[in-house]
Formats: C-alpha cells, structure tokens, sequence
C-alpha cells in the first residue's frame, strides 16, 4: 500500500474541527485590527487611521484609502463650510520629460498641449483609434520639457507603445510623490498660515512651487470639489510634517479631513464626470458601443481639430460629420428620492420611450436638489428639455416606484465665486 492510499487515523493526521477555531484564549483579531482593502499604504495612512472611527476601507489601485472615516455628512459638510484634506497619493502619476515631451503630448491628447505653458495645468482626455476615450486626468507642466500626467488608469505600456519615434522618458512616479487635495472656503486662509508668499496670486490651473522643511513643496490651484481649493504634492518623507502643519495652520478653519465619500457628493454636485461611473475606459470595454467619445461626454471644448494629428481624430471628426450617438447630461430632478441606477424615459407613463440612463446621483444638502448626471441617446437631453426618471425607494421594508420629472440644465449645480477668485479671500 503507498502512502496515497493510507486512510489518516491519528489525531496528527486529521486535526480536529475545534483546532481550526481559535479558542478564547488565543489572540483574535478584532476587525478594527484587520489589515484594510490596499496592500499598500500611503505616507498619510497613519494619520488617516489615528481618526478613523468607522473602519470603512476600500482599495485604491492597491493603495488603502477611506471611504469615510468618522462621519460622511460632517466630512461633505467640511468641503462646502471649511476646508477638507482628501489623501490624493494613489492617484496614477507618470513623470514625462525629454526634448520632445510636449510634441509627445499634444499628439496623445486631444487638446493642444503647446498653448499649456510652464505653471500651468491642463485638463485633458486621451482616446484610441476609434476615438473612443481611454482615460480622463490633469497634466501638470513642471518646467520646460517636464510634465506630470495624473490619471485613474494605469496606463504605461500604452504610453510607452505611444512614444515611439518620440525622444521622451516615461516614469510611474505614484509611489514617489505623497498628495494632499485641501478643499474650500478656508483652505488659502489655512495655506497662507504656512506662510507660503504669493500662493493668493495663483490663479485657477496654476501651480508654483515652495520650500517646505528643505524639501521642494508643489501647490497647484487643482481640485475635484468644484470650490476654491488646492492640491499639495511632496516627498513621502516630508509627507507626516506636512499634515502636521496643515492641521496645526488649520485648527480654527474647521480643518477635517475626509474619504472618498464626501469627495464623491462634491464631484457630482460640480458636474465633473468619473471613470466607470460616466465613461468606461475603452480598452476595458468587451461589448461594442459601451465606450463614449469626447464629443459624447460634453468634451467638445477639449477637442482640438486644428492639429494635424493626435490618437483617434480621424473617427471624431467623422463623428462630427455625422453626429453622436450618446450625450452628457446634468439633471436637476423634483423631489429628494436619489435617482441612483435609474432609467430615463423621454414621456412619463410609457416604459416604451426609455432613452438613457443615471449614472451618478444625490440629495445636495448644499445646492437643496436632487441631481444627476446621466447618458441619453440622441436627440434628447438638449438643455431645457424635460424628461423622465423612474426611481425606485425603500420605506420600512415597501419599495416605491415614481416617475420623477427632471430638467436639463447646461451649468455646474455648484459653482461658487471664490472657487475662480484671485486673490481667494480670507475665510
């Protein structure tokens, strides 16, 4: 008989049920101990965990990051009263430099990258072939012939299989640079008690660079809230210094910091769009028609057709000549049901007539609406029209169907004067 066929009997062989379970006595972890979704953590992850009260975690591109850390409404409440410190450093960040790191660049993006002086940022999207968008982000012009493009995605063996021909160097930087993103009405009043001279001059997708402890500090005039605010890039090892003084600086600003969740009500509220809630990436995409354009989010304005050549420019303009498909849409919807997951009908009591879809929505304690952004089939959506939500709530164990009316609207629901005022002032 080998010793495949030997049937275990002793106790040495077949461990008892009970072995399994921990008794009592041994060390169990309690679930505030447990290690959070990231494998990785971020310079500011034992800040954010000496204030975390809730334990709600997720990963973040292999990163740990908060979804809320002690209350939701007091942490949105912060963006839109105070200032809020969101931990920014999983954000996909590549380093481009080289002779031809602009012409790079501008033949990448659909905007024209060599109207983006150096100080400045740009917003920009990145299509395939098809002119289908791969990814949405910020590129930072440093200094001349050096660039930081942010981004959702991971995206370097496409970057690299782009700069072919190009005398550029590519670099993930994600794991050398710690990011702070400080949000709202206090955050230059907080900032300018750093001292850091001349920041109330920077305008709007600027960016300027300070001497922090010896370490070079970059503040760019950057932020997904849609409010006055900034976003700090540094050196990990200075990163813990850096919070330190921020919430000293801010202590009688209301300074908090906050998660994604808060952060994700101030984005729909400005209307900004999210990858894989707006837009998928394209080269995410298994079934045809999924993706979405440029010209189909709302983007147009970032499409250059002036330049002879960037990734995709052949099937917009066709697309142009033709016209979209899909279109963007900003909803402002009666009553305070949220339209989450919800239909779009273009006539209220026909289920025949469906033309779209929600993709993000809330209440908006501060705007007093209930709003959405959704993807309608075209025509519809124009500004002004009227359509139709079919939302779905649950009360006391009921769920209740109504069909709410919901107006396009063609501006941000949230769009304060401080958040373009220059100088901000003092709050």
């Amino acid at each position: 008989m080998t010793d495949k066929d030997k049937v275990p009997s002793g106790r040495d062989e077949v461990p008892l049920a009970r072995d399994k379970v921990p008794l009592a006595r041994d060390k169990v972890p309690l679930a505030r101990d447990k290690v959070p979704q990231g494998r990785l953590q971020t310079p500011f992850y034992p800040k954010l965990k000496r204030v975390d009260t809730l334990d709600k975690w997720h990963e973040w591109k292999g990163y740990t990051a908060a979804d809320a850390l002690y209350c939701e409404d007091m942490e949105y409440f912060a963006i839109r009263n105070a200032t809020a410190v969101f931990d920014l450093t999983p954000m996909t960040k590549y380093r481009i430099t080289g002779p031809d790191a602009c012409d790079y660049l501008d033949r990448l993006v659909t905007r024209d990258m060599h109207k983006v002086a150096p100080g400045r940022v740009a917003y920009a999207v990145w299509c395939d072939d098809q002119g289908q968008v791969i990814d949405d982000g910020t590129i930072f012009h440093l200094r001349d012939g050096e660039y930081r493009l942010c981004s959702q995605e991971r995206h370097l063996a496409w970057l690299e299989a782009s700069a072919i021909g190009f005398d550029v160097t590519i670099r993930h930087e994600t794991e050398e640079v710690a990011a702070l993103a400080v949000q709202g009405p206090t955050s230059f009043s907080v900032l300018d008690k750093l001292g850091l001279d001349g920041l109330g001059d920077l305008k709007p997708f600027g960016l300027t660079h300070f001497d922090f402890e010896g370490a070079e500090l970059m503040i760019s005039r950057t932020g997904f809230t849609g409010d006055l605010g900034y976003e700090l890039w540094i050196e990990p090892a200075k990163a813990e210094a850096l919070w330190d003084a921020l919430f000293e600086a801010g202590k009688l600003h209301g300074i908090r910091a906050i998660g994604t969740n808060a952060l994700e009500m101030a984005r729909i509220e400005a209307g900004f769009m999210a990858a894989y809630h707006e837009f998928l990436p394209a080269d995410e995409t298994v079934r045809t028609g999924r993706s979405r354009s440029p010209l189909e989010l709302g983007l147009d304005w970032l499409v250059d057709f002036k330049k002879p050549n960037f990734n995709g420019r052949r099937a917009l303009a066709e697309e142009r000549r033709r016209g979209s498909a899909w279109r963007l849409v900003k909803l402002d919807i009666e009553g305070n049901k949220p339209a989450h997951n919800a239909y779009i009908f273009a006539k209220p009591k026909n289920n025949k007539s469906e033309i779209g879809f929600i993709t993000s929505a809330h209440w908006s304690p501060v705007c007093k609406q209930n709003i959405a952004l959704g993807t309608v089939r075209m025509p519809h959506g124009k500004p002004g029209d009227t359509v139709w939500v079919e939302i779905y709530y649950q009360r006391e164990m009921h769920w209740n169907r109504m069909m709410a009316a919901a107006k396009v609207v063609d501006k941000p629901f949230w769009f304060p004067k401080r958040r373009s005022a220059t100088p901000p002032g003092p709050y």
